[in-house]
């Protein structure tokens, strides 16, 4: 059997190998599983009214591909200040599927999870802005490398059937997001049923479900920490 990334990471320094290069090998790891990360904006009604967008009645999609994908157990990078402007965080369950969907049902769609985390869409406000404005695509300000930070994968028994899966971002220590999946404007297994019919899903695929309001901009030296249940990880950013 496999081993998840988090175990792969356990057992590289279980066996010596030094600490960097463990957090490169959980890297390569992570992102070797993913094809695509295919995220939801506005799936919670308070960050769309906080960015002054309207409500969607269906999903708004978009990815980041495997490249973008980083471990919160390293720093998290920012792209140049000068060149790109600010880089706001948007924390968010994440699902990981263990199995192909197509055209699927909403029971087909739960057995499908396969991982469980939290994640960081790392965003370009200033330039997705200014894209947006022009009725340009915006993959500038949400696919650069380092823009999908992802914690390690948990067990989604744990989780019921995510109609109440609470998280929270905190930021030097105040509390920044709070969210809760009952919050969400469609639901997790109605999300990846819904996305199935719009695109085909392959196992290792990641489903970024939405932000909760209370986004902002990342500095440098700002110690981020985010935390699932009984789970937290922790970060600093450069």
């Amino acid at each position: 059997m496999s081993q998840s990334p988090h175990e792969s990471l356990a057992t590289a320094i279980a066996a010596g190998v030094s600490a960097e290069q463990s957090v490169t090998n959980h890297h390569k790891s992570l992102r070797a599983a993913i094809g695509k990360v295919v995220c939801v904006g506005r799936n919670y009604a308070a960050h769309a009214a906080e960015l002054g967008n309207d409500v969607p009645t269906t999903p708004i999609l978009f990815m980041k591909p495997a490249s973008s994908v980083v471990s919160i157990r390293s720093d998290v990078v920012r792209p140049n200040l000068d060149l790109f402007g600010d880089t706001h965080y948007e924390a968010e369950l994440c699902i990981q599927l263990s199995a192909d969907l197509s055209m699927a049902t909403i029971e087909q769609a739960k057995q499908a999870i396969g991982g469980v985390t939290l994640g960081l869409d790392l965003t370009l406000r200033d330039l997705q802005s200014k894209l947006k404005e022009k009725g340009h695509p915006w993959e500038r300000a949400k696919c650069f490398d380092g823009a999908c930070v992802l914690a390690d994968w948990l067990d989604p028994q744990a989780f019921g059937d995510f109609s109440q899966v609470n998280y929270q971002l905190t930021i030097n220590d105040e509390l920044k997001q709070d969210g809760d999946s009952a919050l969400m404007l469609f639901a997790v297994y109605e999300l990846l049923a819904e996305i199935s019919h719009v695109f085909s899903l392959q196992a290792g695929d990641v489903i970024m479900t939405g932000t909760p309001s209370g986004v902002g901009v990342l500095k440098a030296g700002d110690q981020l920490k985010l935390k699932l249940g009984a789970h937290e990880w922790v970060s600093q950013v450069q």
